[in-house]
């Protein structure tokens, strides 16, 4: 299976060395302004949770921005499964379902990662570092395998395009605005609450968030984190094996 991974990632890993300055300019542009319009404009003088808003929000947009990559392979898979057919020739070639799962989602972890360190980078002149913390990237890594893994399914899921924007427009849109990212979760109403807590981003952003401020993390949401990546795995691992058959 080994062998098939490495094939998948190469390929992927291929195709985004010839587009890596635009895809790495697009991943920077939105954090970049978010931070200026938030940071500066709106959170100067702010506090949330105790601490200076632009320190809050950094590690918000570092979720919401390696969500946005990882999760992006969904739109690269649909295309090659519906104009180019690269998808095809994984299915007819030696490498298995779980193999092919595995590698897309370790492409998509790539891209999210690099997300993530590109706002690090940007926050440096803002005057905001993390906390040394081995939490915060063990965060990131279930945080982009999360959302790689449910991109994988979903392109796998989809018909169309139609389809694909419809999931992102009412499921992973409404997810990145109401999960934490920009504020906390206690001043949303209680109902509303108790559902964006169900979602995922709504743990990987407070772990990521915890970890970043160099506070500890409660348990529940990392175990959350491991419930939502087994999950999407083994969905993903169903919808592969679905169009195979």
């Amino acid at each position: 299976m080994l062998d098939g991974v490495r094939g998948v990632l190469y390929r992927e890993l291929k195709v985004f060395s010839k587009r890596a300055r635009r895809q790495l300019l697009a991943a920077t542009v939105s954090p970049a302004l978010f931070l200026v319009a938030f940071g500066w404009g709106f959170g100067r003088g702010v506090t949330m949770e105790g601490v200076p808003y632009l320190a809050f929000l950094i590690p918000g947009l570092i979720a919401m921005s390696s969500l946005n990559q990882s999760y992006g392979i969904a739109q690269e898979l649909n295309i090659s499964r519906f104009y180019f057919h690269v998808f095809d020739e994984f299915l007819i070639a030696p490498v298995s379902p779980a193999g092919i799962v595995l590698g897309e989602t370790l492409y998509g972890m790539f891209r999210g990662l690099l997300s993530a360190a590109l706002i690090l980078l940007l926050a440096l002149p803002f005057g905001v570092v993390p906390a040394p913390s081995p939490l915060l990237l063990a965060a990131l890594l279930a945080h982009t395998f999360i959302f790689a893994a449910l991109g994988v399914a979903m392109a796998m899921l989809v018909q169309d395009h139609a389809g694909q924007a419809a999931v992102t427009n009412f499921v992973v849109t409404p997810m990145v605005f109401l999960g934490g990212t920009f504020f906390t979760l206690e001043r949303l109403p209680p109902p509303l609450r108790f559902l964006v807590e169900l979602l995922p981003l709504s743990h990987s952003v407070r772990v990521i968030r915890d970890a970043f401020l160099g506070r500890g993390s409660d348990p529940a949401h990392l175990a959350a984190l491991l419930v939502f990546a087994a999950a999407f795995f083994a969905l993903a691992l169903w919808a592969v094996r679905r169009v195979e058959a």
